[in-house]
């Protein structure tokens, strides 16, 4: 069907996990993708991230405000450069509340002093298996913004990384936000659709902005 004679709808996918399609609209879009080139230049810059098995993630990272690394946090790239992390931005904070507070309700915006941004990088052929964001020191809930190509996000359940679970579309402006009883859920990108992007934003490849409260 046509996306824009048939808009999609917002839909709640599990039990404090929302999707909002079309949330951040071209110019909010345009604005984020300039600070997220901003933010991978090094230092501290977009890395590519090694697992403690001796691979790699094909999706490529940067981080604000703590720096992740599988398991944990530090204020200094620890698998990278060593530089210090580049701190937590104003404008992903806003973002923040406003997305929990559109999602979920003014209550749990209240709550949400988001202090962590991942940035991640797929080309087309990148991918993202089945994990849970578990790291952090507090449930505040996660939010994700998708910028450029579609892809495919499987949303799961907080048990195992096989079924049940949700594929859902993620395009260019959408908001995925998951908390609540649905804040430990497993979830992964088994496929991106390249070029896909909106050719008014001048990507290619797909940029997901993860924002979380680590409780640190």
């Amino acid at each position: 069907m046509d996306a824009e004679l048939f808009p999609r709808a917002r839909a709640e996918i599990a039990p404090g996990a929302v999707h909002v399609p079309g949330w951040l609209d071209l110019a909010g879009q345009r604005e984020l993708l300039a600070a997220c080139r901003e933010w991978a230049r090094p230092p501290a810059g977009l890395r590519t991230v090694r697992t403690p098995g001796g691979g790699t993630m094909s999706a490529r990272q940067v981080c604000l405000g703590w720096h992740w690394y599988p398991y944990g946090y530090a204020r200094t790239v620890v698998d990278g450069d060593g530089a210090p992390v580049k701190p937590f931005p104003d404008l992903l904070g806003r973002l923040g509340r406003r997305a929990v507070a559109d999602a979920l309700g003014a209550d749990a915006a209240r709550a949400a002093a988001y202090d962590i941004a991942l940035v991640n990088f797929y080309a087309a052929d990148a991918r993202m298996g089945m994990h849970r964001d578990s790291d952090e020191r507090a449930d505040a809930p996660v939010v994700s913004l998708s910028l450029g190509d579609t892809c495919v996000f499987r949303f799961g359940n907080p048990e195992t990384r096989t079924h049940p679970y949700t594929d859902v579309d993620l395009r260019s402006g959408d908001l995925f936000v998951f908390g609540g009883p649905s804040r430990l859920a497993y979830h992964g990108v088994p496929r991106v659709h390249g070029g896909t992007a909106p050719p008014e934003l001048g990507l290619e490849g797909r940029l997901n902005i993860t924002l979380r409260v680590s409780g640190l």
